[in-house]
């Protein structure tokens, strides 16, 4: 047999038990907030620990744990050294957001129909969990010499954005990988990532007894005046377009809003919070500035007004960077053997914690098992799913890719 189909048949001889690793998983709620995510990280510590592997466990700190907005978390790392060579990292996320109303299963149930699996965190991303693990055992059983190792980077904050996850593990020096592959979507290798900006606008007035409104000054007719220009504003990022084919245009959102004091008061304080997404030829700093910017000329027209805006999360886009060529070869020569067609490259308007590796100048790209968008998959919305047939191709297209990156 070549290296390519013992590959593809050690990952089909396993397949179910796959299929139950994934399933179990999805049945252990690990939702993000609350964050309370270590004892699913032992959990899942346990189902390696009985395929074989050797598991460290890294919990973090409880105070840099509570700082992030969490309660518990718990990095696992796998290594599987080949032997002399470069270090991949295949890094996936198993906290998930919350599963909301609208399931049509149980969303901790893990029910298969019709070839897919339903349950929150099949496709984001603990589908990754069994990809990257079932790939390293192919690779083990296929027993043909490589040069490398293989680390899984099994982490659980990247809903908060990844710092106490892969940003903790690059940071502490626990892991010095020269390649990543992170959790990601089929039929296509992600390049590149919007970035993201969230910002808090406090408008402060005078309150004033609603028969006698002209006597205070109404922070809520000025937000409105502020939150006019911002959509203003918004209509021109149309012409932001990134040269990096999937991402779009720069965008703004605003997804928060509370203030006033009761029905017959004047509003004093109005807050609101700011969603900027940035593509990647935007720089963080100079895309906040231009909101303050806006935000303080607005207000500065009206009397008796103040707006304050803080900062509450910057995420870098994630960019192209050298050696990425490397990463892509591997994986779409792997996606023609596997799938039986080219797959191509593009970027992503949303984000994720990749982007902690190339921020260090590590080669990495998305790749793993999904459909094409995850809109197909539901991520993030009832009745989240994952087409068994994509986590099986995904599982043999990164075991295949690599072991051409490992190739001695």
């Amino acid at each position: 047999m070549t290296v390519d189909e013992a590959l593809r048949a050690a990952v089909a001889a396993t397949f179910e038990d796959e299929v139950a690793f994934l399933a179990a998983l999805v049945r252990r709620p690990s939702d993000n907030p609350p964050g309370d995510c270590a004892p699913h990280a032992e959990y899942a510590a346990g189902l390696l620990e009985a395929m074989g592997f050797t598991v460290e466990r890294h919990p973090v700190p409880v105070s840099v744990v509570q700082a992030s907005g969490m309660i518990s978390a718990t990095n696992l790392v796998v290594r599987h050294r080949f032997g002399p060579g470069p270090v991949v990292a295949l890094n996936a996320h198993g906290d998930v957001v919350a599963p909301g109303e609208g399931w049509s299963s149980d969303p901790y149930g893990a029910e298969i129909r019709d070839g897919r699996m339903y349950g929150r965190g099949a496709a984001v991303s603990k589908s990754d969990f069994a990809t990257y693990a079932f790939a390293l055992r192919a690779l083990q059983a296929a027993a043909f010499p490589l040069a490398g190792t293989v680390e899984l980077h099994l982490t659980y904050d990247e809903e908060i954005g990844g710092l106490i996850g892969p940003g903790w593990l690059l940071e502490q020096g626990i892991s010095k990988p020269d390649y990543a592959i992170s959790a990601g979507f089929a039929y296509g290798v992600t390049i590149a990532h919007n970035g993201c900006l969230h910002l808090e606008v406090t408008v402060r007035g005078r309150s004033a007894h609603a028969a006698r409104p002209e006597t205070g000054a109404d922070a809520l007719a000025a937000a409105t005046a502020i939150l006019t220009a911002l959509y203003a504003f918004r209509e021109t990022l149309a012409g932001r377009v990134s040269a990096v084919p999937g991402i779009g245009h720069a965008n703004l959102n605003v997804g928060l809003i509370a203030g006033g004091i009761n029905t017959n008061v004047v509003p004093d304080k109005v807050t609101f919070r700011i969603d900027r997404r940035m593509i990647p030829e935007e720089n963080p700093q100079t895309v906040e500035q231009e909101l303050q910017d806006l935000i303080a000329q607005a207000a500065s027209v009206l009397p008796g007004i103040t707006a304050e805006v803080a900062q509450i999360l910057v995420v870098r886009p994630m960019e192209v960077v050298a050696g990425q060529e490397t990463l892509v070869a591997a994986l779409t020569e792997a996606a023609a053997v596997v799938l039986g067609e080219r797959i191509g490259r593009e970027g992503t308007p949303i984000y994720c914690d990749a982007r902690l590796y190339t921020e260090r100048g590590i080669p990495t790209v998305l790749y793993g098992a999904g459909p094409r968008t995850m809109l197909e998959a539901n991520g993030h919305r009832a009745d989240e799913n994952l087409a068994l047939d994509d986590l099986h191709a995904a599982t043999a297209v990164v075991a295949l890719a690599v072991a051409r990156l490992l190739a001695a």
